[in-house]
């Protein structure tokens, strides 16, 4: 398998691609740059941090910004919010998210600058907001086990994935529980998804690559990518098997930059897993 350039447009910090299975798109988010992109050339700009999406029907989409959840008109840009996100805590803003089978919304938040806590993991559905992991660092690897039993999520600052069991509506039941701990390897956890098969794919910051692990914790194979610092893997494609993946440019120096000339970029590459279409939120 070889990666391949799908965007070649940079994103300071690239994060939270989406497949929209009824549209046949690719669209995702550069947080820094308060930007969110699509693979036909479009890009929309706003006026404050973006960082991920849901999608409501074929012309809509749940984003999540540092102070909303709101729903977005693809074809006119009209937005129209639909619950507060940490809006009084000016500090802080969203970063991953993904929708659950059930048609809700889980979406993590952080503190925009030296992250040590300040941040939690919520989960918006039937019109509720809930936070359900608060006192987190840099909440990442939203996603869910394709029989609906389990969901994860990572803080990528201790460098540890969780799992939490759902009950049947789709809330956890009972406390979350260690899945890996990549701080001995020295992996910094980022984004993740989980495959049709239940092997759960994970973008580790800082390491060019894609990891993907078992049910288990084991680690399966490692998918190379041509930056240093991926960030969120997603599925997508005519038969759900292409592996999207987003990446970063902040944190290097000029040196760096030049040693990893497609940092920021976001790259494809056909593979022999497929995965699973992304839920759709049901609002």
């Amino acid at each position: 398998m070889s990666a391949r350039i799908h965007d070649d447009r940079t994103c300071a910090l690239g994060e939270g691609p989406l497949w929209h299975p009824e549209r046949g798109q690719l669209f995702w988010f550069d947080i820094l740059g308060k930007r969110m992109l699509c693979d036909d050339g479009r890009d929309w700009q706003f006026d404050e941090h973006v960082s991920a999406a849901g999608w409501i029907d074929a012309d809509h989409l749940l984003i999540a910004s540092e102070t909303a959840l709101f729903r977005f008109n693809l074809a006119t840009g009209a937005r129209k919010n639909l619950h507060a996100l940490e809006a009084d805590i000016p500090e802080n803003r969203s970063n991953d998210g993904r929708a659950d089978p059930w048609g809700g919304f889980w979406i993590g938040t952080m503190r925009k600058e030296d992250p040590t806590g300040g941040g939690a993991i919520y989960r918006f559905y039937k019109g509720e907001l809930r936070q359900l992991f608060p006192g987190l660092a840099i909440t990442n690897a939203i996603c869910f086990a394709p029989d609906r039993s389990i969901a994860y999520w990572a803080d990528t600052a201790p460098s540890k994935i969780y799992r939490v069991a759902l009950d049947d509506d789709g809330w956890p039941a009972g406390d979350a529980a260690l899945f890996l701990d990549l701080e001995p390897e020295g992996l910094n956890p980022d984004g993740s998804v989980v495959a049709a098969d239940g092997t759960h794919l994970n973008a580790q910051w800082g390491a060019t690559r894609v990891a993907r692990y078992g049910a288990d914790g084991g680690l399966i194979e490692s998918i190379d990518m041509p930056a240093s610092q991926v960030t969120c893997p997603a599925f997508g494609g005519p038969d759900m098997t292409t592996l999207f993946c987003t990446s970063a440019y902040c944190d290097l120096t000029a040196a760096q930059r030049d040693a990893d000339p497609h940092a920021g970029k976001t790259f494809a590459i056909e593979t022999d897993i497929t995965g699973l279409p992304e839920h759709q939120v049901r609002l």
